[in-house]
């Protein structure tokens, strides 16, 4: 690669900074200008046509927003605002991108209001006495934090940043831009030299060592009953194609993990859906099954494992293999017996060709579909129900039918995603997203917005508890002003569900007053509607995926139905249910 110089002539640093972020190819920054910050808002007014800021309401929507955009793209989400509220408020979406592993660039400042910083200053974050100190504040929930005090290290620093956000195991990265770096000009001859972004863009991924995919490839031959176990190290490291292409070579069964669902097309006759503590019977029966297990981009965490019950996973009894691209992470919950550390994509195409030409197998697709058959997957007795309030199950059934093959769903936390995750078939090349790092609620409705700016023609629709909305519904006010013309679902149960009927005969806080969320949003200039009758769902969904700008169906849904319907008997230590054949 040749190395070029960054500048031609002396700028100043925020139109450098703004340089950087060009080169870098990251086409948006979400965000609102304020404290230091404002003069890099205001240096991007020259790059609008190449990057594009989205102003929020509030700086937790920026965070959620980068963290789908770097999910989505491969690059660098980036989230800019003024310290004391995007390094608190957005909170929630670094915590998520940080366990995740999603490459997030926040950019901020210290508010340091210098030359004193040591007398307190309004709202400075320089940790002198009488201040807070944002360094420390955000440094335990990203993998770096940069704070730059002089003008080639702000410019070097938002290199260094998004470089250390691609490198490894991905995460969120922070720079902290001091007022004397952002105030100074930086040129051809500034002290350290600055050279141009892209030798600071880490190259393609490496694959694990080749003779510890040689030993996996030798293994997964000789399996009688292998299955792949996916995570969302795969959609992180833009592995689908590959990870399909491995399942039909080896006719291997595929589950995923919570935050995996959607990286395998669940309609494949592979798919297994997702496994775990709230997955289907079918994939935790044909998982606990397996001689084999391949477990591609997942920490194998105890949400995904029933609390590490033996009878679904046990390294005793089935041969573990792990990719992973941290080190740490393979053979941390279970002992694997091959761990290939390396980037997921680069290591399953070479153990594609380790494996050589597809083999003749013992007819896994027939298993699955048997699997699912017996334990009765996706659709169910309540999903054609016309009960009122609304079952989730039918409302899921609806939105199953209406949405495109290349729609991307998000989701929020809560008892709605539990169901989504159960009932919910992905499809096609359909982009499935939930908070499943974290749980955080107030997720789904940025991060469609998020998905939308990515991908301009395709559906993008929001699935939310009433909980959820509330908080997240002035995203709908940046949906309106972007022209982002997202679909928000509202489960609306009136209280928050996973935890009401986890209080039993002791509720309390958490019961909701009765509101129509569709009137709030016609309010706010969406189009939207309340359904209170299953019968009305379809024409309701159809109406809203037409509309041309933001548009909320509020579904009116049952308190009768609980997490507990949707919660694998292997968390409770009981042995898996007896197979159902209706």
């Amino acid at each position: 690669m040749p190395i070029e110089p960054l500048l031609q002539s002396t700028v100043p640093v925020p139109e450098a900074i703004a340089r950087v972020l060009e080169e870098a190819g990251i086409e948006l920054v979400f965000g609102m200008p304020g404290g230091r910050t404002g003069p890099i808002f205001g240096a991007l007014y020259a790059h609008r046509d190449s990057v594009r800021a989205v102003l929020v309401r509030e700086e937790g929507l920026a965070a959620v927003m980068a963290d789908v955009y770097a999910r989505l793209t491969g690059r660098p989400g980036v989230a800019m605002g003024q310290s004391a509220f995007l390094l608190t408020n957005a909170g929630m979406g670094i915590v998520e991108a940080y366990l995740a592993g999603s490459p997030v660039v926040l950019l901020s400042d210290l508010s340091d209001g210098a030359p004193y910083s040591h007398h307190a200053p309004y709202q400075a974050g320089t940790g002198d006495y009488g201040t807070w100190d944002a360094r420390n504040t955000i440094a335990g929930y990203t993998r770096q934090v940069f704070v730059a005090h002089e003008p080639a290290q702000a410019v070097q620093d938002t290199q260094l940043a998004i470089k250390h956000a691609l490198s490894g195991p991905r995460g969120p990265v922070a720079v902290l831009y001091h007022s004397n770096a952002l105030a100074a000009e930086v040129g051809p001859d500034t002290a350290p030299r600055l050279y141009s972004t892209a030798a600071y863009l880490p190259t393609a991924g490496v694959a694990a060592a080749f003779r510890d995919i040689e030993a996996a490839a030798q293994r997964l031959r000789s399996a009688s009953r292998p299955v792949i176990v996916a995570g969302n190290g795969v959609r992180i490291g833009k592995a689908q194609q590959q990870l399909r292409q491995l399942a039909e070579r080896l006719d291997a069964p595929v589950a995923t993990t919570a935050s995996g669902k959607g990286v395998f097309a669940e309609t494949h006759p592979l798919a297994l859906g997702v496994f775990g503590n709230f997955g289907l019977e079918a994939a935790n029966a044909v998982v606990a099954d397996a001689d084999v297990v391949l477990a591609v981009g997942t920490k194998l965490g105890p949400t995904d494992t029933a609390n590490e019950n033996p009878s679904l996973l046990d390294p005793l009894r089935q041969c573990m293999i792990q990719v992973d691209i941290e080190p740490r992470n393979a053979s941390w919950t279970f002992p694997a017996e091959h761990a290939l550390v390396g980037d997921a994509a680069a290591t399953l195409s070479t153990l594609l060709a380790t494996l050589g030409p597809r083999e003749s197998r013992n007819g896994h697709t027939s298993r699955v579909a048997e699997a699912h058959r017996r334990y009765g997957s996706f659709d169910v007795t309540e999903s054609t129900s016309h009960e009122t309030p609304i079952l989730p199950q039918r409302l899921i059934h609806e939105l199953q039918n209406a949405l495109p093959e290349d729609a991307i769903v998000t989701c929020d936390a809560g008892k709605n995603r539990l169901f989504m995750l159960h009932h919910f078939r992905t499809k096609g090349s359909m982009e499935y997203l939930q908070p499943a790092a974290v749980g955080g609620m107030g997720y789904a409705i940025p991060a469609a917005m998020a998905a939308r700016l990515v991908h301009p023609n395709r559906k993008a629709v929001a699935v939310c508890g009433d909980g959820g909305f509330g908080i997240a519904m002035n995203g709908l006010l940046t949906a309106i002003e972007e022209r982002i013309p997202i679909v928000v679902v509202v489960f609306d149960n009136g209280m928050l569900g996973w935890v009401r009927h986890g209080q039993g005969e002791r509720p309390i806080a958490s019961k909701f007053a009765d509101f129509d969320y569709a009137a709030i949003a016609r309010a706010m200039g969406c189009y939207a509607i309340r359904v209170t009758d299953p019968s009305a769902l379809p024409n309701a969904l159809a109406e809203a995926l037409a509309a041309d700008v933001p548009a909320v169906v509020d579904v009116v849904t049952s308190e009768r139905v609980t997490f507990r319907d949707v919660t694998s008997p292997l968390v409770a230590g009981r042995p898996m249910a007896t197979p159902s054949r209706t």
